[in-house]
């Protein structure tokens, strides 16, 4: 990964800068202790178990404006020292009131609603399991993310994080088990369908 040689005092000067039309960013970064970090490409599955969620979502009905496949840029608390300020997930399922919120930029502020879910695709090494599994999960039920699902191939597992009085319930699926999807009951899919990403 490779850094920007930019730094900023707080997440307000980055939206600032980053605003600026001259300042536009080609490639995905996240927000780490004030400097911005080139995120990696995504291997081919786990994009196309991204785009196999996005696409049975669409099928199934939902509206594809409430649909941000990584494009979505998120505000998070920065629990620990290391901790991302924003992270750009796989997928990120929005609510109606963002499409007024996100007009200008899609950028989920901690002053806005967190999104309804988000779907993580988790790559091997110890550290992307760290920070999948233990970072960005905390960081998520810090800002109130109904649900949150890692589809990990590694593992030939979805897990999923439920909300349940501020607390995430962690639920783990393999082969035929039914991925029970709480923002959209009308999905019906396997943990296998998801993991070969269709």
């Amino acid at each position: 990964m490779t850094q920007a040689k930019v730094r900023f005092a707080s997440f307000e000067d980055y939206l600032t800068w980053s605003n600026a039309p001259e300042n536009y960013l080609e490639g995905r970064y996240e927000l780490i202790d004030g400097e911005l970090v080139e995120l990696p490409t995504e291997s081919e599955l786990n994009g196309a178990i991204a785009v196999y969620i996005l696409a049975q979502l669409l099928a199934v009905g939902f509206l594809s404006r409430l649909l941000r496949p990584y494009q979505c840029e998120i505000q998070v608390s920065v629990l620990e020292r290391g901790d991302a300020q924003t992270r750009l997930p796989d997928l990120t399922v929005l609510r109606e009131e963002h499409l007024d919120l996100l007009k200008q930029r899609t950028t989920i502020t901690l002053k806005m609603p967190p999104p309804r879910m988000i779907v993580e695709v988790a790559s091997p090494g110890k550290r992307n399991q760290e920070r999948d599994y233990s970072r960005k999960s905390a960081q998520y039920e810090a800002i109130g993310v109904d649900e949150y699902w890692i589809a990990d191939p590694t593992r030939d597992c979805v897990t999923v994080f439920t909300l349940d009085e501020g607390k995430y319930l962690k639920r783990e699926y393999q082969g035929k088990d039914i991925v029970p999807c709480s923002t959209c009951s009308a999905l019906n899919l396997t943990a296998e369908q998801i993991l070969s990403g269709g």
